[in-house]
């Protein structure tokens, strides 16, 4: 009987977990909080919906710490991250940013749709609201050469940072580990915070104009993004002082590199078509 329980493949099969069924449960309670929120309906006459929004949050983050938590033992201290089960993590790891790949895809579409053809005379409501021309008439944009080149320098530099600190990882060099991701860590907080000042500082709003909302939903969900990858980097940050990570397996902090290419590589198409080609004729008149 006792051969019957002797693993003889490569493969991990996870003990049953109840961080599935916490997570789903969480995510609907949010996002019911989130409909009665947006929606401002009431349940026993009170306006309950950024609260129950606040239980589904705390309860999806709580999953996901436990969740990874869970996955850094299991590679840790019970060793079941074989090389075939890091292959397919690395698969998995690839198409979720395929996806990522996707959505922003979604929001690029709805940007050039909008620009390149805002004198169709079918789209005649686009029209009264851009006067056919892009950017539309009453928008102010933003130069391109200042803040933006700025954040661009920053995000490009930390995206060297990272690729340091994982060299300094498979050569051995953990303090060359530390230092990488510490400065990298900084320059996604840096960017981070000249994103707020320059929203702060915008002359169009997010809703009653489709340049607003464009722009808005492209560059903010890349601006959550920063902050996810940022907060995916501190984490390994801790997790190489707790002396986690070997040249030959560091899976957490190879997909946050990659992670962090990515929201590097969005950004350049972000800057490059947005910022510099959708400012037209504003920017060129600037300089």
């Amino acid at each position: 009987m006792a051969g019957a329980h002797t693993k003889n493949h490569d493969y991990h099969l996870v003990d049953p977990s109840p961080w599935p069924l916490v997570g789903a449960t969480s995510a609907t309670v949010m996002a019911i909080g989130a409909v009665m929120w947006m929606k401002a309906m009431l349940l026993g006459g009170m306006k309950l919906g950024p609260l129950i929004f606040g239980i589904g949050l705390l309860g999806v983050l709580y999953t996901m710490l436990a969740w990874w938590m869970d996955v850094v033992r299991e590679a840790e201290k019970e060793g079941h991250h074989t090389r075939v089960v890091q292959m397919h993590h690395r698969y998995g790891m690839i198409m979720f940013i395929a996806s990522e790949v996707m959505f922003f895809v979604a929001w690029f579409w709805a940007y050039f749709d909008a620009s390149l053809f805002s004198y169709e005379a079918i789209n005649f409501t686009r029209q009264e609201f851009t006067g056919g021309v892009w950017p539309p008439k009453g928008i102010q944009t933003f130069d391109p050469w200042h803040l933006p080149l700025l954040n661009t320098l920053i995000l490009l530099t930390s995206g060297t940072t990272v690729t340091w600190a994982h060299h300094a990882l498979i050569e051995g060099d953990r303090r060359g580990l530390k230092q990488g991701l510490w400065l990298t860590v900084i320059l996604g907080i840096l960017f981070t915070l000249c994103q707020a000042y320059e929203y702060s500082h915008a002359a169009f709003a997010f809703s009653g104009n489709v340049y607003g909302a464009t722009f808005f939903m492209a560059t903010g969900f890349h601006g959550a993004h920063v902050i996810i990858g940022t907060i995916f980097l501190a984490i390994c940050l801790y997790r190489a002082y707790l002396g986690h990570f070997k040249p030959e397996q560091h899976l957490g902090f190879e997909f946050a590199a990659w992670y962090w290419h990515f929201v590097d590589v969005v950004w350049l198409f972000l800057f490059a078509s947005i910022y510099v080609w959708g400012a037209g004729s504003v920017a060129a008149a600037a300089h």
